[in-house]
């Protein structure tokens, strides 16, 4: 089994060929270097704009969460201050109902020792 060698006869379009693949890699160098070009040309002005928008957006997010702490802060502080006028408001009344046990008690005793 011999191969023959490829020769032009059997490749009657091997001309054009090379110089449609030189073409090919021209253009595609051609489009790598204007793409890269153009990548630098609107690379800073966009990577300034989405740290503006980063940073922005960072202020935004922390204001909101400022404001919730505040407001979460003021219903804690208002819950705080019911909870404590109900305390007061219980030790009250039950300062007043040990005040009248106590009379009653020495109603009752002094009642008792007028019947001895």
């Amino acid at each position: 089994m011999t191969t023959e060698p490829a020769t032009t006869d059997s490749m009657p379009d091997a001309p054009a060929n090379k110089d449609r693949d030189y073409g090919f890699a021209l253009g595609l160098i051609a489009g790598s270097v204007v793409g890269a070009a153009l990548g630098m040309f609107f690379a800073p002005r966009a990577a300034v704009e989405l740290r503006k928008r980063a940073a922005d957006s960072a202020r935004s997010l922390g204001s909101a969460a400022s404001d919730r702490y505040h407001q979460a802060s003021a219903r804690v502080g208002d819950v705080v201050d019911e909870i404590a006028q109900k305390g007061k408001d219980l030790r009250d009344d039950l300062s007043d109902a040990v005040i009248r046990g106590a009379k009653d008690v020495e109603r009752y005793a002094k009642d008792a020792k007028r019947g001895h």
